[in-house]
């Protein structure tokens, strides 16, 4: 692969993840809130009636139960506004700038680096780690195959994470950030700068271990999307002997939104656990101490809260991302 070829991946990439943050980003705040240990805090009460007792008139009696996504979005609204839905838009629309000159990233300051590109980055480092795997792992293996599918995922997923991390950190803690209305937000900078005085270099890197469980969930949803993608490539030979078309961007994004959701439901448990620990000054440590703790203490049905806004948000913003990446290259290439 050429430097152009890898700068091709790496524009494409930041451009896609970008275009993907930018139309569902309210909803990446409102999985992260559902996925964290507050949320349990903040829980709503039932009054559930018991008419059957001993002394003649019903009792009421709370049952405590976690808010649904739309309980989320209320809450967020009358409480924050609609800031705190939308409160790293402006920074997640710079990226695509930022894409375009990642190679000249040291004409950047730091605030920006850490406030303004962690949406581009992630998917830019991402596609250019992944094809350039894919390259190499295609002359050890049967050339695109479900192992080059498989390895190049996830090579390029324990780059992504192992890089990206400390920024996710941040991104995370600005999400689950209170305020009251009208109240403005910690910037990316303010934020990053609070976890290095609290706790160290160390800190940037809670949640790392979750992160490389993750990683299951990038291998899944690529092995599928690459399978089906090859499915459609040969139906198009089959069927019309020409350029590509609409239709099979729309093919690409229905692949890649079907790919997700099957990567989403089977790894999910992963993303409340890292939450979990990217959270401040938490009772919350390692991997399994987390996952054991919130069995316990919530049942196994805490590990899927936030599924929902998961789904509605990552399946159109696969679909927007994997396509954007894919036209790009198509025409660029």
């Amino acid at each position: 692969m050429s430097q152009r070829d890898t700068i091709l991946h790496l524009f494409a990439g930041g451009c896609g993840g970008t275009v993907g943050a930018i139309v569902t980003c309210p909803l990446e705040v409102i999985k992260t809130r559902l996925q964290s240990s507050g949320l349990t805090l903040r829980s709503v009460y039932i009054p559930q009636v018991n008419l059957n007792t001993i002394n003649g008139p019903g009792v009421v009696r709370p049952a405590r139960v976690a808010p649904g996504l739309l309980q989320v979005l209320k809450a967020l609204d009358i409480s924050e506004g609609c800031a705190a839905e939308i409160n790293d838009i402006g920074e997640i629309t710079f990226g695509i700038v930022c894409s375009a000159l990642v190679s000249f990233k040291e004409e950047l300051s730091v605030e920006n680096r850490l406030g303004k590109v962690y949406k581009l980055y992630t998917r830019a480092i991402y596609f250019a780690a992944y094809s350039k795997a894919k390259e190499k792992f295609n002359a050890v293996f049967v050339p695109h195959s479900n192992a080059v599918n498989m390895c190049s995922a996830g090579f390029a997923s324990f780059i992504t994470n192992t890089l990206m991390n400390p920024i996710w950190l941040v991104k995370t803690r600005m999400q689950l950030e209170s305020r009251k209305r009208g109240e403005k937000a910690s910037n990316a900078f303010q934020c990053a700068r609070h976890v290095y005085q609290t706790e160290g270099f160390k800190g940037f890197y809670r949640g790392l271990t979750a992160s490389y469980a993750g990683i299951s969930e990038t291998v899944i949803h690529f092995v599928i999307y690459e399978a089906l993608k090859k499915n459609l490539e040969e139906w198009r030979f089959t069927v019309r002997d020409n350029d590509k078309n609409v239709s099979d961007f729309l093919g690409l994004m229905i692949a890649a939104g079907i790919s997700k959701m099957c990567a989403s439901c089977t790894a999910y448990p992963h993303e409340v656990i890292r939450t979990r620990l990217r959270e401040e000054g938490t009772k919350y440590k390692t991997f399994l101490q987390t996952a054991r703790l919130v069995a316990i203490e919530e049942g196994y049905s805490a590990f899927y809260r936030g599924l929902q806004a998961q789904l509605i948000r990552q399946i159109p913003n696969t679909a927007i991302m994997m396509t954007t990446y894919e036209l790009i290259v198509h025409v660029l290439g």
